[in-house]
């Protein structure tokens, strides 16, 4: 079992930063894929970022490629999304997801079937 524990959203006006966390409790840490999803209201869920267990792949959709970076540090349980120049449009609630599977890293990493644990989500909400 692993628990997740999302924090850091907030409001910040378009242009600007915030670094969400993900605090993971449980067996194993390191031995997951990472991934962080959002969904805004009426929409369906988007996949937007995935970091694999050691931290040396990292894939993002094009719509937050380099504006977001995913990071993770295992000694501490953490995964962290980097989120700079937001838009209006990345206004969402954002989860942190846990994935056993062993694949690379890829756009497939976005499939949710793949993960095995969710978080609660955290609300981000830029202003234009």
């Amino acid at each position: 079992q692993v628990q997740l524990v999302e924090s850091g959203g907030g409001l910040v006006q378009a242009g600007g930063s915030l670094r969400l966390s993900c605090a993971a409790s449980g067996r194993s840490f390191s031995s997951y894929t990472m991934g962080w999803f959002r969904q805004a209201p009426g929409k369906e869920r988007e996949f937007v970022a995935v970091i694999s267990w050691s931290g040396g792949s990292t894939y993002y959709p094009d719509s937050v490629k380099g504006r977001f970076t995913v990071s993770r540090d295992n000694a501490k349980s953490t995964v962290y999304l980097q989120m700079n120049s937001l838009k209006p449009e990345d206004t969402a609630i954002y989860s942190c997801a846990a994935s056993s599977t062993r694949a690379i890293i890829s756009r497939l990493s976005g499939d949710v079937a793949r993960y095995d644990y969710w978080g609660q989500g955290t609300q981000v909400t830029v202003s234009s």
